[in-house]
């Protein structure tokens, strides 16, 4: 089974998902982010898109991570990431050479041993979140800083410029790095699957692509909607964090396709229901992130971080309780 597609970051721009679609694309590997919590500037279009136009896409994160803890929380920043869209394939640990010069740059040594301990933390950390994993190498590095024991475990995305793989037993093939396809300015990698992923992950109840029995229910009375105008500073993050809901359900109650994309001046619909209570807190739990904590309340990082005097974002502990509103 040969099924085409393409992986693809903010690098190629602003695609048009309709042309790549039309083109006969027929899925994508999105960078969702890289190192410590850093999401692709167009990450968020692009998975939007494509659950839009019905195009299955997994996604990988660009590891800079140099020990067990750190791959571990960038397989939750990436689940963090992807939690609010239908993702049909799956879920990628990208380890290349900047990575290994990273690591370099903190004084850590990058052996075949701690590489394979990287991506080994990282898929375990993944599926334990629902998903299915996945981790990427080209022929060098593969040789070099993969051990072989790790493809008994989890599916190589095997990347080989040339007429065929040369490999057996691999999840995908990414063919060539200079692909012209409809929608895309420049080049663009190319990838075949050699398996239905979206049909094994959806047989397997993961990606959270799980059946639910939904009792309906009676329709209930529209509840009177709260507006808000926006000021000049606002973010919708913000707004979101005020009212407590996520910017993600903000965004989707009032149609905005883009974000970071509001004009002071524009009136924001808030459902009823969602007005702030004042002093929240919450009690942190084993496996938490403050990033994770921040998107569960609808607000920022940065936010939990001021009212809370955190210096550093990666040192929260179980039993702390955190202020979510100042």
């Amino acid at each position: 089974m040969n099924i085409h597609g393409i992986d693809v970051s903010y690098f190629q721009g602003n695609i048009d998902w309709s042309a790549v679609k039309d083109f006969g694309i027929q899925f994508a590997m999105l960078r969702a982010g890289y190192g410590e919590g850093n999401i692709d500037k167009q990450f968020y279009r692009n998975a939007g898109e494509c659950n839009r136009l019905g195009i299955p896409f997994g996604v990988y994160w660009f590891s800079y991570a140099y020990t067990r803890q750190g791959a571990r929380r960038e397989a939750e920043y990436c689940v963090d990431a992807i939690k609010n869209y239908k993702v049909q394939y799956p879920v990628a640990f990208d380890f290349e050479n900047a990575s290994i010069d990273y690591a370099r740059r903190h004084g850590v040594h990058a052996t075949s041993a701690l590489v394979t301990a990287l991506a080994e933390e990282f898929c375990k950390r993944v599926e334990e979140l629902g998903y299915f994993s996945m981790y990427y190498s080209n022929h060098d590095l593969l040789r070099r800083m993969f051990s072989d024991s790790l493809r008994d475990k989890y599916s190589l995305w095997y990347a080989r410029y040339a007429d065929a793989s040369g490999m057996d037993n691999i999840g995908m093939w990414q063919f060539s790095d200079n692909g012209r396809v409809a929608g895309i300015t420049g080049s663009v990698d190319l990838d075949i699957a050699y398996y239905d992923f979206a049909d094994v992950i959806a047989k397997a109840g993961l990606n959270h692509l799980k059946e639910e029995v939904i009792t309906p229910k009676p329709p209930s009375p529209k509840p009177e909607v709260i507006t808000y105008t926006v000021r000049p500073g606002d973010s919708l993050s913000r707004i979101a964090a005020r009212y407590g809901i996520s910017y993600q359900s903000l965004a989707s109650y009032n149609n905005i396709q883009n974000a970071n994309r509001i004009y002071p001046g524009q009136v924001i619909k808030i459902p009823a229901g969602n007005k702030k209570p004042a002093g929240r807190s919450y009690t942190v739990r084993a496996g938490d992130t403050l990033s994770g904590i921040a998107a569960r309340f609808g607000t920022t990082v940065q936010e939990l971080m001021r009212i809370n005097g955190i210096q550093n974002a990666n040192r929260i502990y179980v039993g702390q309780v955190i202020r979510l509103s100042s």
